[in-house]
């Protein structure tokens, strides 16, 4: 292999591995953080937009339920759901989970963007970090 594709491919690889240690921290924390904010009325208007029918207002219903524990007991609970509504104010279209998802999935889009560009901002350096790592052994062995 030449040493111009040897490099490529090293600098390439360094990318990835970046990557995927930087969005194991960023992704979670993204998907927390919208799973947290999903119900806000900012999150129900952005996803309102491609749920509602045309001529609709998204609105938030929120209203209390039961959920089951990890010990079978039920435990009170509130429950949130998109409602489009027309001019009138009669709802149209309900949605409890998929405005959520769509948010959640927002989020997690932009941490993996944030993920890419910071593996690429730093690809370089753990590059060098790791030639440096990968040079002191080899000079460390032949001593």
């Amino acid at each position: 292999m030449k040493p111009a594709s040897t490099g490529t491919l090293s600098g390439c690889l360094v990318w990835v591995i970046a990557f995927g240690v930087i969005s194991s921290c960023i992704l979670p924390l993204a998907m927390i953080a919208g799973g947290i904010t999903s119900a806000s009325n900012f999150a129900i208007q952005q996803t309102g937009k491609f749920i509602c029918p045309d001529n609709t207002t998204p609105d938030v219903y929120s209203y209390e339920t039961t959920t089951t524990d990890e010990y079978g007991n039920s435990q009170p609970a509130t429950a949130y759901e998109l409602q489009c509504k027309d001019a009138n104010g009669t709802v149209v279209k309900t949605d409890p989970v998929g405005y959520s998802f769509l948010w959640i999935g927002i989020f997690a889009g932009i941490g993996l963007f944030l993920s890419g560009v910071l593996a690429f901002a730093l690809a370089a350096p753990a590059g060098v970090l790791i030639a440096r790592f990968l040079n002191r052994s080899k000079k460390s062995t032949h001593a």
